[in-house]
């Protein structure tokens, strides 16, 4: 399969802004950028309705063969599929964008600044990893819901890790898997070779199986929009099972404003802060307060309601007594949270050290990258200019133990629904 490597963006946010200043469409269907905000794909937009493209700004290019490239390349849908119709290679286009031809049911990449990382990265053993997508599931499925990552490393330590520790503990549930990012999915199909089911496919699947209870346990962080549009999924289904319960976050219930914290916040804080300290070498958070040095947890942020919760957990930090240790998003939502910010709350309480940690349940592209990268607003390249000496800690909260048994308690609580 011939594939163009995505152009590498850094700021999302700037992306989404462009695109919608000139109304180029839809940004996580057909056209834009994945959520990550790292890899701009499904480019052929402007086929179905020209002019409009996020990429290539120009009307629809002829084929070699005379034919519309709509006729050549097929038809898209909503989860960034692509059925193809024709056999021709790739048509260029006036302004040197290159669209190749895909395979059945993939999703055309393509880029003006072709990336070796997109394919050549080496983010680990693909094949330690499980994507659960097998049949023969029984009457009662523990579907496994995550945004996803390409990092095999960490899709193996987080994701495979809290699904292990779910199936562990309920032996009596099959545990499958559905990834929320169709970028992703397709892109781990394309590089290695596994193939993960997206929500849809999971949920056919475990209606072609004959499953009867079906409990959803969400990896995600808080109950934003990824938790949203996943429920919305859900609902579709329901009357095709007898029993369906859909389980909290890991960090439960949002509450209404930045002093609303509760249990699953405070075991985060306390686990997250354990393992980052350990993983540090100092004794004791104290000791590395002596030491003059900060802990700053990075989240992805979000413009939905839901990002109070990353205030929220600044507040939780604050009452468990721990004042050397900081919490920011890439997305800067809240505002506080904004690296710029972060930086200046840990420069005025006097710290010269800072360890970087994602707030995320994957160590993936926004901790690699985003946090710990070389690029000049990366969060460790703008620490070490602000004077601080930096250390980042590229590792998610799936695989903290007791990050883990926190899912295994909200399912749980699921599974008791059922039963009530």
């Amino acid at each position: 399969m011939q594939v163009a490597y995505a152009k590498n963006t850094r700021r999302p946010g700037r992306w989404r802004e462009e695109a919608e200043k000139q109304s180029y469409g839809a940004l996580n269907a057909i056209g834009g950028m994945n959520r990550s905000g790292r890899y701009i794909y499904s480019p052929w937009d402007h086929c179905l309705r020209p002019p409009i493209d996020p990429v290539y700004r120009g009307p629809c290019p002829p084929n070699p063969d005379g034919t519309d490239l709509e006729d050549v390349y097929g038809s898209f849908y909503q989860d960034g599929t692509l059925t193809i119709n024709s056999s021709s290679p790739s048509v260029n286009t006036p302004d040197g964008v290159t669209f190749y031809r895909m395979e059945m049911n993939s999703t055309a990449i393509i880029s003006e600044e072709a990336s070796p990382d997109y394919f050549g990265l080496d983010t680990g053993d693909a094949s330690l990893d499980d994507a659960r997508n097998q049949d023969e599931i029984g009457e009662n499925e523990l579907l496994v819901v995550s945004f996803g990552t390409s990092y095999n490393d960490s899709r193996v330590a987080d994701i495979k890790g809290i699904e292990d520790a779910l199936q562990a503990a309920y032996p009596d549930w099959s545990v499958r898997r559905a990834f929320t990012a169709q970028i992703i999915i397709n892109h781990v199909q394309a590089r290695d070779g596994e193939k993960i089911d997206n929500m849809t496919q999971a949920l056919d699947r475990a209606v072609a199986n004959g499953v009867k209870n079906l409990v959803v346990q969400p990896t995600h962080l808080m109950h934003g929009a990824e938790y949203d549009e996943m429920c919305e999924a859900i609902e579709q289904y329901k009357d095709k099972f007898e029993s369906v319960s859909i389980a909290e976050p890991l960090l439960g219930e949002v509450g209404s404003d930045a002093t609303v914290i509760n249990a699953d916040k405070e075991a985060v804080a306390k686990a997250i802060t354990a393992a980052a300290v350990a993983d540090s070498g100092f004794e004791s958070l104290d000791a590395a307060k002596d030491a003059g040095t900060a802990f700053v947890f990075m989240g992805h942020g979000t413009a939905h309601v839901a990002k109070v919760t990353y205030s929220q957990m600044q507040t939780q930090m604050q009452q468990l007594g721990y004042e050397n240790v900081f919490i920011g998003t890439v997305e800067g939502e809240p505002e506080e949270t904004a690296c710029e910010a972060v930086i200046e709350a840990v420069k005025a309480a006097g710290y010269t050290n800072v360890v970087l940690r994602p707030l995320m349940v994957v160590a993936g592209d926004h901790a690699n990258n985003d946090m710990a990268g070389s690029e000049e607003d990366s969060w460790k390249t703008m620490f070490e200019a602000a004077g601080f000496t930096v250390d980042c800690q590229i590792h998610g909260l799936g695989e903290i133990a007791d990050v883990q048994a926190l899912y295994v308690a909200h399912t749980k609580a699921a599974i008791d629904l059922l039963n009530a």
